[in-house]
């Protein structure tokens, strides 16, 4: 059963530096929050040197005045921020499915919350590469896995579970993305490097251990390779609804929703020739065997997705539904990537930002792994179908709550 309420952070600061302006790019940032300046690991003001272990992480030559925080600026999960600089996903280096950092790879928690990383070089905002510390299903671990702390988009965003009320590092993150982390070196950036932490709209120089700095949740860490900017900028998310209580238990052959469209598919979907490569077949072998599902609203309104689509009288294709419940069926002899616009073009239905089978006007796309949920703003076509990956369609009303679910697993 998945439970979670996802808080909305709203928080802005009100110090902006109006002569800066211009050399504000892009932000950075987690958004605000009421955790205290400990969450931060030793953050400390930049004339404070450190001491013992606490050695500074980069020289004092660098800057003597803390920059001013910039005015939030609001954000949307999914947008990306900064240059692109590095390829998505972790290196090879980095985490691939074994223990890395004293963190395992598994199916995602249940309870997630998000620290921000913004990477500056030379006053320059670089992208935080989408998909690190997440790793493509196999035959052997067919749900895939996930880092406790990853990335799902570009937005900076590090993704934390806090099932277990656990606390991350930066240079657990950064093993598990596989670069290095250093006063001189972030992920292969050569130069001085100067850390800010930022929670709650209180900004303070960090000057350990890079490595040791734990990552604030809901706070902002900026790392500045070169020279120094004038402000740290900052954001407010706009966070997904949060889960309701209600629990929607998923029964083989049951429905969820009122109906709407007829099962089946259309006219124009499969007719058992391959459509986008997904092959129909008649005694497929299953070895391969997951579940996604997607839920449609209509301003508030559930509506059924069809059953037996991808199912027809001589075969069944590779991706198909056998009931009114919103779950797709993943069953084929391999191991295989399929998107949710190859289930539409099977279905026979139209699938874009702006029409979900034939319904249009304002649609927002929520993605929810298990608990780990955010706004997808990329062509849904493109939304890969994986193990208890739930898509939701909000389309015309907004919710006020995310459905979850209790799910059945007939392997």
């Amino acid at each position: 059963m998945l439970k979670e309420k996802h808080r909305h952070v709203r928080w802005m600061t009100g110090v902006v530096c109006a002569t800066a302006l211009a050399l504000l790019s892009a932000c950075g940032g987690g958004g605000g929050g009421s955790d205290s300046s400990s969450s931060n690991g030793s953050s400390s003001p930049s004339n404070s040197g450190g001491t013992g272990t606490n050695t500074p992480a980069t020289p004092t030559t660098t800057t003597s005045t803390t920059p001013t925080l910039a005015a939030a600026t609001p954000v949307l999960d999914g947008t990306t921020l900064g240059a692109a600089q590095w390829s998505d996903g972790s290196t090879s280096t980095g985490g691939t499915g074994q223990a890395v950092s004293s963190l395992n790879c598994a199916v995602a928690g249940n309870k997630y919350s998000y620290a921000h990383l913004s990477v500056y070089q030379d006053g320059k905002q670089l992208a935080l590469p989408a998909n690190i510390g997440t790793v493509a299903p196999t035959m052997a671990l067919q749900r895939g896995c996930v880092y406790p702390v990853h990335t799902v988009d570009a937005s900076g965003k590090i993704r934390m579970d806090v099932t277990s009320n656990a606390s991350y590092t930066l240079g657990q993150f950064f093993a598990v993305w596989g670069q290095p982390l250093s006063s001189t070196n972030v992920a292969g950036l050569s130069g001085t490097v100067t850390a800010w932490v930022n929670t709650g709209g209180t900004i303070a120089k960090y000057t350990g251990d890079l490595a040791s700095l734990v990552l604030p949740q809901h706070g902002e860490v900026t790392l500045v390779v070169g020279s120094p900017p004038a402000q740290i900028a900052t954001y407010t998310w706009t966070d997904p609804p949060p889960f309701t209580s209600t629990v929607t238990t998923l029964v083989y052959g049951g429905v969820v929703g009122s109906a709407f469209w007829a099962d089946g598919n259309t006219s124009t979907g499969g007719n058992g020739s391959p459509v986008d490569g997904v092959v129909c077949g008649a005694g497929m072998a299953e070895t391969f065997h997951v579940h996604s599902h997607v839920a449609i609203f209509k301003d508030g309104q559930w509506l059924a997705f069809p059953k037996t689509v991808g199912i027809l009288p001589q075969c069944n294709y590779e991706m198909h539904t056998h009931d009114n419940t919103g779950i797709v069926h993943i069953e084929t002899p391999n191991v295989k990537t399929f998107t949710l616009g190859e289930v539409f073009d099977i279905w026979g239905q139209p699938l874009s930002s702006t029409n979900v089978a034939g319904i249009t006007g304002n649609i927002v796309i929520y993605i929810n792994d298990n608990g780990d949920v955010r706004r997808y703003m990329g062509d849904p076509r493109n939304i890969v179908l994986t193990s208890l990956r739930d898509i939701t369609f909000q389309i015309g009303t907004p919710l006020t709550t995310l459905p979850t679910y209790s799910w059945y697993e007939p392997q």
